[in-house]
């Protein structure tokens, strides 16, 4: 009696199969570590920095907005370069762009080569923003929140350790070498990215072809993008807005710096808290929109008790506020969610980032000067809650189950 075995390339491509995927799962969970290393790594530092190299508050403050602003450009350009060199290639220019930027800022001594390979960094950042979810959707189309959680989490290790260690790293060994070490992160993503570049090049030519001539969604004529993009900007501009006066705030109501500085751990880690569990969330209920309410109920919560009480029950707030940004990875896992192909979920990613860092760009600043023209909290709280209600209203739009290739295919 013979016994049926599977043929021998069966089983070596199932294991070529696996091996492939677990490189790009690497591949992509390391380059998510540093998607962030860049900002939180540089900002508590920049008073040494600007000492040293010598530039004043005015280019702090362009410094600040730098991120969003890159952010939201690679939102822009990152669809028409995956189509054109491939989402794999131009993830591995990204790495490289990631890695000689942090690297090579350390060493200058002028603020515009400061500024101009920060830029460099931000731009590789920004690429990886963008083109991660696809990837996801493509390599892991049957484990969407469970990828997301994993790439999201590393993003938000990459967003935290940073910011906690670079201050003691740059007392011990000064602040170049306290920049530059967190190139190693995205130099240890190097490789991966080599070889799933090189895979891809010999065994997937056929869909490079195909995805090179691919025409460009229009995915500005769909209001459930417009939707996401609300969403996650309206999201993205309070989230900042906290991370950069949430100190301000409690100083000026009797806090100590040290208790500020406390405070916006503890809005970070609640964050990351969250994100934990808020694609696998998404994922299981058809329309999460219900979810949107509840977090944005703790974000105007939080918004009340640091406006009208900033020295009762301060925890309180600021966990409520670390919490409301849980629609933060849920508009993340909802790119993939309302999409059927990569290429939908690369330009529903690159116009919902984009445009929606480009909206929060002007969060933080606006926040500050309405501070400035009013000399209260009043007025910037009213802002944040106006801001609230359009995200409020994008999300009613992203969360309806659809996807964004149906909508387009229909309007034609």
């Amino acid at each position: 009696m013979s016994t049926a075995t599977a043929p021998t390339s069966d089983v070596t491509t199932t294991r070529s199969l696996f091996a492939g995927r677990a490189v790009v799962l690497i591949a992509i969970l390391i380059f998510s570590l540093s998607l962030r290393t860049a900002v939180t790594s540089m900002t508590p530092l920049m008073t040494r920095i600007s000492g040293e190299i010598g530039f004043g508050d005015a280019m702090i403050g362009v410094f600040g907005m730098m991120p969003t602003a890159m952010f939201g450009l690679a939102g822009i350009v990152s669809p028409a370069l995956g189509r054109r060199f491939g989402l794999e290639r131009l993830t591995l220019v990204a790495v490289v762009a990631t890695i000689l930027g942090i690297g090579a800022r350390s060493a200058v001594s002028s603020t515009w080569a400061l500024l101009a390979l920060s830029g460099l960094a931000l731009a590789g950042m920004g690429i990886g923003n963008i083109i991660i979810p696809p990837l996801v959707k493509r390599y892991f189309g049957d484990r969407v929140a469970m990828l997301s959680t994993a790439y999201i989490t590393c993003v938000q290790l990459g967003t935290a350790i940073p910011a906690a260690v670079t201050v003691p790293l740059a007392d011990a060994h000064g602040w170049r070498t306290s920049l530059a070490v967190w190139a190693i992160v995205p130099l240890l993503a190097l490789m991966p990215w080599v070889w799933v570049v090189r895979a891809r090049r010999g065994h997937d030519v056929a869909d490079h072809t195909a995805e090179a001539t691919e025409p460009a969604l229009p995915v500005w004529r769909s209001p459930l993008a417009w939707g996401m993009s609300l969403m996650f900007g309206m999201t993205s501009l309070a989230t900042y807005s906290m991370f950069a006066w949430i100190p301000r705030i409690l100083t000026d109501a009797g806090a100590s710096e040290a208790t500020g500085g406390t405070m916006v751990a503890l809005f970070s880690a609640t964050g990351f808290i969250a994100t934990l569990f808020a694609p696998t969330l998404t994922a299981r209920w058809a329309n999460p929109f219900g979810w949107v309410l509840a977090f944005v109920t703790c974000l105007l919560i939080g918004f009340a008790g640091l406006l009208w009480a900033p020295m009762h029950g301060t925890v309180l707030w600021v966990g409520l506020l670390g919490l409301g940004p849980t629609t933060f990875p849920m508009a993340l896992t909802l790119i993939n969610l309302r999409t059927r192909t990569s290429a939908g979920s690369a330009s529903l990613s690159g116009f919902t980032q984009g445009v929606g860092y480009l909206f929060a760009c002007a969060g933080p600043v606006f926040f500050g000067l309405l501070h400035t023209w009013t000399g209260g909290w009043t007025a910037p709280f009213a802002f944040l809650l106006a801001t609230t209600c359009v995200l409020v209203g994008g999300a009613y739009v992203a969360c309806k189950p659809r996807y964004l290739e149906d909508g387009l295919a229909a309007a034609r």
